[in-house]
């Protein structure tokens, strides 16, 4: 008598990706990336898109219209199966099927979910928010989890943790909402002081912002109140932070079996065109790093050793990219880390990776294999 034998199912991957923020567009281009990258022999695969407004919707799998084109931009919209449909995660740790609920119709389920793949950028998704919700319904996911997210996104209180480390950190300033809103005049009398303690330009940031959007170089005070309200278009909080004169140095780390370790670093080289490293120059114009980065053989062994101490800092999981610079007296200070950084084609964070021996496709399944193994909850 023959038996009817059923070959187990593929564990199935939920990718999510765009959100309520202003990196919404590079989280599409890197969830296309991720999605042409996943072995589908191994893994099914969900492509869930968040609106700007918020929605979550079913999206066509389609990588190829993920990418940037001619200057433009993707955008979750564009790629939603319907202009209505909201897709449900299920608030039960019991149960981890997904459904879609459409006006006047039944909802529909689409399955369960074994794990989490979040591209998402910047607040509402990489700020502890998204992995909040998976804690709640008890479903895996890619990266850092609720606390490292959190302070992973705020550039004050990961700068706090990386000094409690030891981790050398540049000077900075902080203006908190209400100190911009009650007295201005206080709040820029607080940076111009700061100013003539540490000089020239400054740095005008959104507190939690990454892809740097927002970010204004000030040369001197007469340019400081626009850049200040530039910054609070994307957050009420800003840092304000001094110029660390040294070469930009980047370093990947990577859960493996064993525990974090760090790969090969990259050099983010003068951009001719641009004030600084902005949006324009890491996304529309491409511009590239050298990997590896030459800086010898003692500075490369000590940025790993800081990158996978900024990772242990924060209580992250996974995956992050740590940003540095290398000083002209040969002294590495952190600038910011990166719980889930870009996956474009040129993103530094994969090619790190590639010349240290792990391939993009590799990258990704790792990175989905530590989720699985990974339980929710407290760990």
């Amino acid at each position: 008598m023959s038996e009817n034998t059923q070959s187990p199912r593929k564990p199935r991957v939920a990718v999510v990706f765009g959100g309520r923020s202003s990196e919404h567009a590079i989280s599409v281009v890197t969830a296309g990336a991720v999605l042409r990258a996943i072995d589908r022999d191994k893994y099914d695969v969900l492509p869930i898109g968040i609106t700007r407004e918020g929605r979550w919707a079913l999206t066509a799998d389609a990588p190829e219209r993920m990418a940037i084109t001619e200057r433009s931009l993707p955008d979750v919209a564009e790629l939603a199966e319907s202009d209505t449909g909201n897709v449900v995660l299920p608030v039960d740790p019991a149960g981890r099927e997904v459904v879609l609920n459409e006006p006047g119709s039944l909802p529909k389920a689409l399955g369960e979910v074994d794990v989490v793949f979040p591209m998402l950028h910047g607040p509402y998704g990489e700020d502890g928010t998204l992995q909040g919700l998976l804690e709640l319904s008890g479903i895996p996911y890619v990266g850092a989890g609720v606390l490292a997210s959190a302070v992973g996104q705020d550039k004050e209180y990961m700068k706090r943790v990386f000094v409690s480390f030891g981790l050398p950190v540049g000077p900075y300033e902080v203006v908190r909402p209400r100190e911009w809103e009650q007295n201005p005049a206080a709040a820029r009398k607080k940076i111009v002081e700061f100013a003539a303690d540490h000089g020239w330009p400054l740095f005008v940031k959104p507190a939690r912002g990454g892809s740097s959007v927002g970010i204004t170089k000030v040369d001197d005070l007469s340019g400081l109140d626009e850049a200040i309200e530039e910054a609070r278009r994307f957050d009420p909080k800003i840092i304000v932070e001094a110029l660390v004169r040294g070469r930009e140095i980047e370093c990947g780390v990577l859960e493996f079996e064993d525990g974090p370790r760090a790969s090969v670093p990259a050099e983010i080289p003068p951009v001719t065109d641009h004030d600084f490293y902005d949006f324009e120059a890491k996304y529309i114009d491409s511009a590239s790093g050298l990997v590896p980065a030459p800086i010898g053989d003692e500075a490369t062994a000590e940025v790993r050793r800081l990158a996978v101490l900024a990772y242990e800092s924060v209580s992250c999981e996974g995956l992050v990219r740590a940003d540095f610079f290398l000083t002209e007296d040969g002294d590495f200070v952190i600038n910011e880390i990166n719980t889930m950084p870009g996956f474009t084609p040129i993103s530094m964070y994969p090619r790190m990776w590639q010349e240290s021996g792990v391939g993009y496709q590799e990258l990704v399944d790792r990175l989905i294999q530590a989720a699985l193994n990974r339980s929710t909850g407290l760990r």
